[in-house]
């Protein structure tokens, strides 16, 4: 499948930065520091200005905007100049976390890398990408969700939402049960890898192990040029970014969740007569569940006064 990441746009164009950075060469990876650096100084550069800045050639810049989606340089500075005069200049370049950060600038750097995360990701979820996940799902036999530590989250939330509306879900933390799963997979299941980086082991082993089954396969990462990406039927890209200060951060999580939820809504609109009767019975177990939970306590309570009763009478 095309690896490449959809042609980016104002709104998306940091979080596709992002997301392709990994991947590319040493120079690539030069100019996409300086796109994120300082786009307005790249967006008003020429090519020949932007090669001494980057110390690389013309032809790898052209070729890292060709990785970022763009036709050339020519329609990465119309769109970085358009991302300059939009966004915020925060937005652009945002403060990382450092040692001696005050508490109340903590507050405020991680509740906007949150904000942006999803912001970042709901620019360039793609709708025809997403409808073919869900597409996928709707006519699932069983799903499988693989994904380790801050991504197994996502995995057991995705597990648990498909539950709720009736579908067959299961997710998988621990590579040998998901090795287990996944060599019995089959035509007719789908099974979806969620991972930060699209490169850990833990979850591209079962990933390529239910595609050699025949499973389907989606991928649920940041970078969609990564290992996972290439090992996926459909790719849905996150935009979340890990930092020193916070591995498995709460941006990677929560745009990963956004991307959850996206399928799960999607899902239940496609299949709404099965998931609103699916979700009423489970409501009305819980419901009921946690009514008798709740009239538990008085009725020992009132067992407790009958005990104390009869002892003071004795």
């Amino acid at each position: 499948m095309d690896q490449r990441p959809p042609a980016a746009d104002p709104d998306g164009l940091v979080a596709t930065v992002r997301a392709v950075l990994p991947s590319l060469t040493p120079a690539g990876r030069a100019i996409a520091r300086l796109i994120l650096d300082d786009p307005a100084m790249v967006a008003g550069s020429t090519i020949t200005e932007l090669s001494a800045a980057s110390g690389t050639s013309q032809a790898t810049i052209v070729r890292t905007a060709r990785a970022l989606g763009f036709t050339g340089y020519s329609q990465m500075r119309l769109a970085l100049a358009a991302a300059s005069a939009r966004e915020r200049p925060e937005r652009l370049v945002p403060g990382d976390l450092s040692p001696d950060d005050p508490l109340a600038e903590v507050i405020a750097k991680v509740a906007r890398a949150e904000s942006d995360a999803l912001a970042d990701t709901a620019a360039q979820l793609d709708p025809d990408r997403l409808g073919a996940v869900v597409d996928a799902l709707a006519g699932a036999r069983r799903v499988a969700v693989y994904g380790v530590g801050a991504s197994g989250l996502v995995a057991a939330d995705m597990a648990q939402k498909l539950l709720r509306i009736g579908v067959a879900g299961h997710a998988f933390t621990d590579v040998h049960l998901a090795l287990t799963g996944a060599a019995l997979a089959g035509p007719g299941d789908v099974s979806v890898g969620v991972s930060c980086s699209g490169e850990t082991p833990d979850v591209l082993e079962p990933i390529g192990t239910a595609r050699a089954a025949g499973a389907t396969t989606v991928a649920i990462t940041n970078n969609p040029r990564s290992t996972l990406a290439g090992l996926a039927d459909h790719v849905l890209v996150s935009a979340g970014r890990e930092t020193a200060f916070r591995p498995g951060a709460l941006a990677s999580r929560i745009s990963q969740l956004l991307i959850v939820d996206c399928v799960f809504v999607g899902l239940a609109q496609r299949t709404f007569d099965a998931s609103e009767g699916a979700l009423k019975a489970t409501r009305e177990a819980l419901d009921r569940f946690l009514g008798d939970v709740r009239r538990r306590p008085r009725a020992m309570s009132s067992q407790v006064e009958d005990v104390g009763k009869n002892l003071l009478r004795s």
